[in-house]
């Protein structure tokens, strides 16, 4: 495992297709911070790559970056560990207006669960 700090956030790398993303309390992202974060995750995983987005802390995105988050071709899957319905709501917002384009989402309240689904879809080794 490596760990990144972006502008945002953090990205672990978890294995060469397989990343954990946090972003920092309060932030806004923005169009130019999901552009940084595809730009990362172009440059240092393997595709296609499957994603652990964490919302363990409270931030919000901007409608353009709505938009535009989840719209990588060589994002196999994202599943989103929520902790509040706060976020649920968020991440269904998401799902509606930005993360159209991704294959597969799913929505999880245990980290593990969430690790071990993207294992799944591989038939990978699981936590």
């Amino acid at each position: 495992m490596k760990n990144y700090t972006l502008s945002f956030g953090e990205i672990t790398i978890l294995e060469s297709n397989l990343a954990e993303v946090v972003v920092n309390e309060g932030v806004v992202m923005n169009e130019q911070k999901v552009e940084e974060y595809h730009s990362f995750l172009l440059n240092h995983l393997e595709a296609p790559f499957k994603l652990l987005v964490n919302t363990k802390n409270s931030y919000s995105y901007s409608f353009n970056a709505q938009k535009t988050i989840g719209n990588l071709k060589e994002i196999q899957a994202i599943a989103v560990v929520v902790y509040s319905i706060r976020s649920l709501m968020s991440i269904q917002t998401l799902m509606d207006i930005g993360i159209r384009n991704t294959k597969t989402i799913n929505v999880f309240q245990d980290r593990d669960e969430a690790i071990n689904w993207l294992y799944s879809l591989n038939g990978s080794q699981t936590l």
